[in-house]
């Protein structure tokens, strides 16, 4: 049985950092035959226990929020486990985990936050990306929450998850401004 470290120290291996934001389809394959099975337990609940360690959340939030990104890329399933990747966070929040867990390593744990399509949470990833001086992530924590503020959902996902486009939001997709995912 894979353990909460094991994830933790897979996801941030050097390695990995590299492609955190810029995977391959190599990797991403890489990723789904290594952890699909884990991160079906994980949404079954088969994982709960973890989050009762500062390492268990963060290794359940990469889990249900990251690895889904990598395994179902342009899927609808890819965003299957956001809401209790955000549920893992406010828990592990609730519970101050946030300051037993190491600056470097809280990028993870914020951001199911981060890619929300609730404005409450991406107020609260802005406030913690600037609390604990994440200057390069709250700049995008910003722009993520700027977009819900405007559109009150990611245009970029609209496609993948069956929703119909409107005329703002097709504007916006087609403007040099747009972000992609």
């Amino acid at each position: 049985m894979i353990q909460p470290q094991q994830i933790i120290e897979y996801w941030y291996a050097e390695e990995m950092r590299s492609h955190w934001f810029a995977s391959t389809s190599e990797l991403d394959n890489i990723i789904k035959d290594r952890y699909e099975m884990l991160w079906e337990q994980a949404a079954a609940g088969q994982l709960d226990a973890w989050k009762h360690t500062p390492e268990g959340c963060l290794a359940l939030a990469i889990i249900l929020d990251q690895l889904p990104l990598n395994m179902f890329r342009n899927q609808a399933k890819s965003f299957a486990t956001e809401r209790q990747a955000i549920e893992v966070t406010l828990f592990a929040l609730d519970q101050g985990f946030d300051k037993q867990i190491s600056r470097d390593k809280l990028l993870f744990l914020f951001m199911p936050l981060m890619h929300s399509e609730q404005l409450t949470d991406q107020d609260l990833s802005v406030t913690l990306f600037a609390q604990y001086d994440l200057a390069d992530n709250l700049r995008f924590a910003r722009h993520h929450r700027d977009i819900i503020r405007r559109f009150g959902r990611f245009p970029h996902r609209n496609a993948i998850l069956g929703r119909e486009n409107t005329a703002q939001e097709l504007a916006y997709l087609q403007s040099e401004e747009a972000f992609t995912g």
